[in-house]
């Protein structure tokens, strides 16, 4: 498979899911509405929103929320022309995989803040958001707010009355809610960070292959013309 389509048919894949999945939470659900997957307590959908980052950080504020929006932009900007240069220039597989994935996750909530805004009217915790309504969006472009729904808490309980500082405080395991363009980036990172050696002696090895296909290429040509002279 070239590694344009790879790069491209990852993209889609990823965008298409995270988009069919946000829009059927945010047109089903009231905030703060979901259920437990297969019945499991601590695995769960519950439909939150933010104005900021990834699993639930948020800059406050509208011009706040303007900054970040414009920087995710900025950001996917050169993360598309970082995936093109590696293409072009036939990084490994696994490297362009890892890069697509990142891009697609970072598109995905650029989505919903560039669009949601002025296709959905607001969600509540009474009331489920409608697609393109008449009296128009909850607010500009721009301004929309990501759509999570994937929800672990894992543990939960109060720290031993002993630890200095959060003794007796109570916590939980894990507190984000996440949605799957936020899961793709998140694979994308680590699996650059866990796999580097791999990825990047993979690519060193496919280059230096293909340098020499290239030299073996010439030399069969120089003695091909060699022959042909004699």
């Amino acid at each position: 498979m070239k590694r344009s389509w790879l790069a491209i048919g990852i993209i889609f894949l990823v965008l298409l899911i995270d988009q069919v999945v946000k829009v059927w939470i945010k047109t089903t659900y009231t905030l703060g509405g979901g259920f437990d997957i297969l019945g499991i307590s601590w695995a769960k959908i519950h439909f939150v929103e933010n104005e900021g980052m990834a699993f639930g950080m948020e800059l406050g504020g509208s011009y706040g929320k303007l900054i970040l929006s414009i920087f995710r932009i900025i950001a996917v900007f050169f993360i598309g022309y970082y995936l093109y240069t590696l293409i072009k220039s036939k990084a490994s597989n696994a490297l362009i995989i890892s890069i697509a994935l990142v891009f697609s996750g970072a598109m995905g909530n650029i989505l919903d803040s560039i669009f949601y805004g002025v296709l959905f009217s607001a969600s509540t915790y009474s009331s489920v958001a409608q697609f393109m309504p008449e009296a128009g969006g909850y607010t500009t472009v721009l301004h929309g707010h990501v759509v999570d729904m994937f929800y672990f808490p894992l543990a939960q309980g109060h720290y031993p009355e002993w630890m200095p500082i959060l003794g007796g405080k109570f916590f939980l395991f894990f507190r984000p809610v996440f949605n799957v363009a936020d899961s793709a980036i998140t694979i994308g990172v680590l699996s650059i960070l866990l796999f580097q050696r791999s990825i990047f002696m993979q690519n060193s090895l496919e280059e230096k292959q293909e340098e020499n296909e290239k030299h073996d290429d010439i030399a069969n040509d120089t003695s091909s013309q060699d022959i042909k002279n004699n």
